[in-house]
């Protein structure tokens, strides 16, 4: 994805102001929550995901979840659990987790910005297109395991397939 405007950096603006700069660039529907809460919606392969985002200027650092809207029925949840454990040590950005009050599964990424004035485009812009691409790859592996009667190991191999072209 490239950005609209050339200027990837902005001096002393919030992340959130950032991300809410990045969410109008990209034509994202989105949502300013507070100074230091943002969230939004993207358009997946599979389906659409909603981003939340949290700045905590005590502690210099920027949460973003991407929350993938798939409840996880509780028979299933250690099978999920065993699936997301595996995969993480697969990905080099952020992790997964299940989400304990929602029951769905979320991407999770933390930005340190200690002593720095704020994110650059190009950091969003990683962070979300990583989120992106992981929730994509983790999306069908899920169905797998929820709907296709797969053990986590069967699904991940799937998970990490990488395809070129298309049928």
């Amino acid at each position: 994805m490239q950005p609209k405007t050339q200027e990837n950096y902005f001096p002393y603006s919030s992340p959130i102001s950032l991300l809410e700069e990045y969410f109008i660039q990209f034509e994202w529907s989105y949502d300013r929550i507070s100074e230091n809460e943002i969230s939004a919606e993207a358009e997946g392969r599979w389906c659409n995901y909603r981003f939340f985002s949290i700045w905590r200027p005590d502690i210099e650092c920027l949460m973003i979840n991407s929350i993938i809207d798939i409840k996880i029925p509780h028979d299933k949840r250690d099978s999920v659990g065993i699936l997301l454990s595996t995969l993480n040590p697969k990905i080099w950005l952020g992790h997964f987790e299940i989400m304990p009050d929602d029951e769905v599964p979320c991407y999770r990424y933390t930005l340190v910005l200690r002593g720095n004035p704020s994110a650059t485009l190009e950091q969003i812009e990683e962070i979300l297109t990583s989120a992106l691409v992981e929730c994509d790859r983790l999306y069908p592996a899920l169905q797998f395991v929820l709907w296709g009667g797969k053990n986590p190991e069967e699904a991940l191999m799937a998970a990490m397939l990488d395809t070129y072209g298309e049928a």
